[in-house]
């Protein structure tokens, strides 16, 4: 072990990360990679109740993480909440591919997604 980390040490760490992922029907690749706890809290918050005691509109979900998640080689996302939508009318089969990089990646599990979209 190589003792206690430090402040900077931490927040300089790079600890998000990432995977090259085909899209045969786009045709290329995307770079995934993993949420930022913030970026996580906010989509687990979207889809919440105003009382936050359930899972309120899961509508787009797979949409929203995954533009959470497809970044450029500098690690700059692509994807801005306006074009959440357009991405969400892309093939559904492709969506759910890159949603599950972006669980796995981001530690979301199977079970997680569950609980987020129980009705």
């Amino acid at each position: 072990m190589s003792g206690l980390l430090t402040r900077d040490m931490i927040l300089q760490a790079p600890d998000l990360p990432t995977q090259r992922v085909a899209v045969p029907e786009w045709g290329g690749e995307v770079l995934m990679r993993g949420m930022t706890g913030t970026e996580r809290d906010a989509i687990e918050q979207s889809v919440l109740t105003k009382d936050g005691k359930g899972v309120g509109d899961v509508t787009g979900l797979r949409a929203r993480v995954v533009a959470c998640c497809v970044v450029d080689e500098h690690g700059q996302r692509l994807f801005q909440k306006g074009d959440v939508e357009r991405l969400g009318a892309k093939s559904a089969t492709v969506l759910q591919r890159l949603f599950e990089v972006a669980q796995q990646l981001s530690g979301l599990s199977p079970a997680d997604v569950a609980e987020l979209e129980k009705n």
